[in-house]
């Protein structure tokens, strides 16, 4: 059974159940046409994490985007 975990920012609300659903369809036939298999048992996990607990280069994602929109 395949795990494929998938993490990214949560901004602007988040994404949407729809998005989400989508997101885990996609990536699971993604998965079963490489690899061919786990169409059917592949679990997809979504992390979204706060942009004050995800940093690049010593700067949360929530400064950067403050920096962003100021340049």
């Amino acid at each position: 059974m395949p795990i494929i975990n998938i993490t990214m920012t949560h901004e602007d609300g988040g994404a949407t159940k729809e998005q989400k659903e989508q997101l885990a369809y996609k990536m699971t036939s993604v998965f079963d046409e490489v690899f061919g298999r786990g169409g059917k048992s592949a679990v997809v996990v979504i992390n979204e994490v706060s942009t004050d607990n995800y940093a690049i280069g010593g700067k949360t994602i929530t400064d950067i985007r403050k920096e962003q929109k100021t340049s």
